[in-house]
């Protein structure tokens, strides 16, 4: 009985975060300053956030950006999936050295759909981080919050299939009910290597919006249940104009050129974030 009614949270909570009607999600990261501090776009938190949340259907943030960030009357309208891992800055080479650094108790006090673990598979960190994974797994499962697992990479990993899959695998294996990670080649493959647990496209750095766009269409098509994309968009010229054009993708399934369609008629009140 006790089971069932926690299957049944962790069911509400992934359909908090990921739509039911479609099994779609556009998320949007904006937890990159837990480890490179006042980046680019996010150097004003709260305008990022107040600009963009109308047009993302989950947040992927930190506790302080909640805290400190979201404005009152934006409390609550979007869900929340909080980074719990950290304990590093680039000022140090090896990024993988992290702890879990938020408890679930205060997870549930922020009222997140879910939490998100880094996994450094690979890293001479390996076994700390794929701990600090099935520790909160351990503990969300029993109020039942789901757990995101991002198969982080490091400068000397490569982001190829066999890389990729063996991250996602592991990290299913663990117990996590969400994989983030990095789209490559035969994509298709590494969804089927981890279904039925639903997969979600990592954007990374930068790149233009056609590149973007395009890698977005191709996860897709290959058997995403959506994107969780920071860089690519709050650090472009057009912010708004991506995002919709990501969420016309996703939810809509419209081409790389219908999507650019969109992109384009944004671009005479495109506004750079900082």
């Amino acid at each position: 009985m006790v089971n069932a009614y926690l299957d049944t949270g962790i069911q509400s909570r992934m359909n908090r975060i990921i739509n039911p009607k479609d099994n779609r999600v556009v998320m949007f990261a904006i937890d990159h300053p837990y480890f490179q501090g006042p980046t680019t776009g996010l150097r004003n938190m709260s305008k990022t956030i107040k600009t963009l949340l109308p047009y993302c259907d989950c947040l992927m943030t930190t506790r302080g950006a909640v805290r400190n960030n979201i404005a009152l009357e934006d409390v609550g309208k979007k869900p929340i999936m909080l980074r719990v891992t950290g304990g590093n800055s680039v000022l140090n080479e090896e990024l993988s050295d992290e702890k879990l650094t938020v408890t679930i108790k205060e997870s549930i006090r922020m009222d997140a759909a879910g939490v998100a673990v880094s996994v450094y598979i690979g890293s001479v960190n390996q076994q700390q981080t794929i701990i600090n994974l099935t520790e909160m797994i351990n503990q969300a499962e029993e109020y039942g919050i789901p757990v995101l697992a991002v198969t982080a990479v490091g400068k000397n990993m490569a982001r190829d299939l066999r890389y990729l899959a063996l991250a996602s695998r592991i990290c299913q294996d663990a117990g996590a009910r969400i994989i983030k990670t990095y789209y490559c080649e035969d994509f298709s493959k590494l969804v089927d290597y981890v279904s039925p647990t639903p997969v979600v496209v990592a954007g990374g750095k930068y790149t233009s919006p056609p590149d973007s766009l395009q890698m977005v269409h191709n996860s897709m098509e290959a058997g995403a249940v959506g994107v969780d994309f920071g860089r690519n968009i709050f650090q472009d010229d057009n912010p708004v104009g991506m995002i919709k054009s990501i969420g016309s993708i996703v939810h809509e399934n419209y081409t790389v050129n219908e999507a650019l369609e969109i992109y384009n008629a944004c671009l005479p009140a495109a506004s750079k974030l900082d």
